[in-house]
């Protein structure tokens, strides 16, 4: 019997303690090498691009030659304004690389001996930054949509008279949400949350090359969808593949954020789905990457990645509310 890739050797190349013997040192210096690495982990100006900056060692901070800029290696990235430590903030993308089904941030703030409120902000800014990896991908081989409802359950009432038939759209919850997968056969995996899986065909409109073939199910919305794209048909009802056609690559997806869900969250917000279920297709499409591979991804992606506009001040401004 084959052995499990999350068993093998090759996918433990990061060890936590590892980071916090190596210190806060060379975590800060991962960070650095990761943000510039066109200049060898040397400072770049975010402001004028010269390459020639001023140490400030005493703060973790450079000085451009040029236009005399102040700034950190965090400067306009999705960690601008941090507190943590480089050394906690590494070990907090080192455990998240290692949760397979994702990690909820009361194990994350208890990890790190943090606040909750520290935890579920850095967890949703890693999450944030993960999905500006397929912000602009376009599929175009051999692909497949589906559809899954998240959220919403409706409590069956106590006294059996009282009880209502759920399935019936007037019985359901408003909070009900739709999570719409198209993934690519050994490519990416791109991700939509809805009210209605209707809104998948316009979405596959967006992000499908019309080279791409595609396998759907019998549902009659992806009728639209035959006169665009070669379409294969599948009926769940007979098969769940059926010559060359099935969704099995989508609900393997699925399977995965439902695990994570209802495994390690509990509960999902529908207002912040979407960060859980494009992280949830971040590790599936990279589930035979190590996890030293999968960290400096993550820290690669947040160093690229703009200021959160929705995560910077988030609990101030909850509090002001």
């Amino acid at each position: 019997m084959a052995q499990h890739f999350l068993l093998s050797a090759a996918s433990k190349t990061l060890k936590l303690k590892d980071i916090y013997q190596g210190g806060e040192d060379a975590a800060y210096a991962k960070f650095c090498a990761l943000r510039w690495p066109e200049n060898d982990g040397e400072a770049v100006c975010p402001r004028c691009g010269c390459c020639d900056a001023y140490s400030i060692k005493s703060r973790r901070k450079f000085e451009c030659k040029a236009c005399k800029h102040h700034f950190s290696v965090t400067s306009g990235t999705i960690f601008a304004s941090r507190k943590l430590s480089f050394m906690d903030i590494l070990a907090a993308i080192c455990i998240l690389a290692n949760a397979a089904k994702g990690l909820s941030s009361v194990q994350l703030s208890r990890d790190l001996g943090v606040q909750y409120r520290t935890a579920f902000v850095l967890a949703h800014k890693v999450r944030e930054a993960l999905a500006t990896e397929t912000k602009e991908t376009i599929l175009d081989d051999e692909c497949e949509i589906d559809g899954a409802f998240f959220g919403g359950a409706v409590r069956p009432h106590n006294i059996e008279a009282k009880r209502v038939d759920r399935r019936l759209k007037e019985n359901r919850s408003p909070k009900r949400r739709v999570v719409i997968a198209l993934r690519e056969r050994g490519g990416r995996t791109l991700t939509k949350v809805a009210r209605r899986e209707a809104e998948g065909v316009e979405f596959a409109m967006e992000r499908l090359d019309r080279t791409a073939r595609l396998n759907a199910d019998e549902a009659a919305h992806w009728d639209e969808l035959e006169a665009i794209f070669p379409l294969k048909r599948i009926n769940h009802s007979e098969a769940y593949s059926l010559n060359g056609a099935c969704t099995n690559q989508a609900e393997s997806y699925f399977s995965r954020l439902r695990r994570m869900v209802g495994g390690q969250h509990h509960h999902v917000s529908a207002q912040y789905l979407h960060q859980y279920a494009a992280h949830a297709a971040w590790l599936a499409d990279h589930c035979r990457e190590s996890n030293g591979a999968l960290a400096n991804r993550i820290v690669r992606n947040a160093m690229t990645a703009p200021v959160s506009r929705q995560w910077k001040g988030y609990w101030q401004r909850h509090q002001a509310a």
